[in-house]
């Protein structure tokens, strides 16, 4: 049978294509000029890459300019592995240049990059085309995680690398023109898969969860071992000893945001799987024949907050909804520091969660939702002035929705001219 990873919402295309002058449903703002990107997993085909994670990075974007949509194209991001079959491990070790940057894309000091956390970066152009591998000048030593934070203030970019042996975690700054100027390592008991971490405005905020790396297993070489134990690591960014705080065990791939209360207590939010939980997603997305909607594959995690004490040592975790949701995100202006909205998926709904109130406002998009990127509105004077914006897929009909951030309601649809398949994160890139 086919596993659920090349089927249903996750099955692959086939082919690179163009599109030009979009159909649009309602009025997008003509503010949104630019393009959006979003990444995920495509293996060619007649390729079984094994697991949904492996799979050859492919970009769907889309541009925008003067309330039109203006065309869609996809591109294969063309690593060594795409374009040579290169193995990321070696006889003499680790190809950096040899990943899949199937995960995410941002933009830094004027670079688009395609991002998978096992490799080094890959740089693409503005029309997707594949530039190359990027090292920061022979600087960068590790891979480098799909999930960077820029500070807001001072447009510094951190982010890290972990590796099978050690130095098992790195964490990596670069300056706002995109110099690596910072690499240390934080010492961690051994090589588990570290995808999220999250700043603050004085501390790194560390995830150290039981997803360990197992070699006998091949494939994935990662499994939930339940001798590990959890903990969320406090690293102050001026430097000095990162402080560790136990938490129950779990598993996170995504952050919500973290930040400092009055108390100087670090406050994380992100999409928690309780061990059972979890064990059954990572049996589903490693291959199963489930029923492959990102729902199904993705689903159970829940909506959770740690609050830690560096003071005290003291730790606090507590449950904020049941209901499954995924891919948590905000407006990054207030990345590391106080904010009231997160913006989450789930079972074909985009959650907004109200963190003043304790509300959630719900909307139902019909089909796989994807990620929900905010976009803040130009001159808007409250956090969720402004957009988001996400692909949902139902059958072979795929479309890029705007909503108003503020009720979620749509504002516009763009129907794109091929199913894009459920992937996993995003990025508004205005001109």
């Amino acid at each position: 049978m086919t596993p659920a990873y090349l089927s249903g919402n996750l099955a692959p295309v086939p082919d690179e294509i163009d599109g030009h002058d979009l159909p649009v449903t309602g009025v997008l703002p003509p503010e949104l000029t630019g393009r959006y990107f979003r990444n995920g997993p495509n293996p060619r085909p007649g390729e079984d890459p094994g697991h949904w994670f492996a799979g050859h990075g492919m970009l769907h974007g889309v541009r925008l300019r003067d309330g039109r949509a203006e065309w869609y194209r996809n591109r294969w991001v063309k690593t060594k592995k795409f374009t040579e079959d290169a193995p990321l491990v070696t006889s003499t070790g680790i190809d950096l240049t040899a990943g899949s940057a199937n995960t995410s894309v941002i933009r830094h000091a004027d670079r688009i990059l395609a991002l998978v956390e096992t490799s080094f970066p890959h740089e693409v152009s503005r029309d997707l085309d594949t530039i190359g591998p990027v090292d920061f000048g022979g600087k960068l030593t590790t891979g480098m995680t799909a999930h960077p934070k820029q500070d807001p203030i001072t447009g510094e970019l951190h982010f890290f690398g972990y590796g099978f042996f050690p130095p098992y975690l790195t964490y990596h700054r670069l300056s706002k023109a995109g110099e690596l100027v910072e690499s240390k390592e934080i010492e961690v008991p051994g090589s588990t898969m570290v995808h999220d971490f999250a700043i603050t405005e004085h501390f790194l905020v560390w995830l150290d969860l039981p997803l360990t790396f197992q070699l006998d297993r091949g494939g994935m070489p990662y499994a939930f071992d339940d001798a590990y134990g959890a903990r969320i690591g406090l690293t102050p960014r001026a430097g000095g000893t990162t402080t560790w705080f136990d938490v129950d065990p779990c598993y996170v791939f995504h952050v919500g945001n973290a930040y400092e209360d009055a108390q100087g207590r670090v406050v994380l939010s992100g999409a928690r799987y309780a061990p059972e939980v979890f064990k059954a997603v990572w049996g589903r997305i490693g291959g199963a024949t489930d029923p492959a909607s990102k729902a199904a594959v993705l689903g159970g995690a829940v909506l959770h907050r740690w609050t830690l004490d560096p003071a005290s040592g003291a730790a606090k975790e507590e449950a904020l909804d049941d209901r499954s949701v995924e891919f948590p995100t905000f407006n990054d202006d207030r990345m590391g520091l106080s904010s009231r909205y997160l913006y989450t998926v789930g079972d074909g709904a985009i959650v907004k969660y109200d963190d003043q109130t304790g509300s959630a406002l719900t909307l139902d998009v019909g089909g796989s939702a994807g990620e929900a990127v905010f976009v803040p509105a130009e001159g808007g004077t409250s956090e969720d002035d402004g957009w988001l914006m996400s692909i949902a897929t139902s059958g072979e009909s795929s479309r890029l929705l705007v909503h108003d951030a503020h009720d979620l309601k749509e504002v516009a649809s763009v129907r794109l001219p091929r199913r894009v398949p459920a992937g996993f994160h995003g990025k508004w890139l205005e001109d």
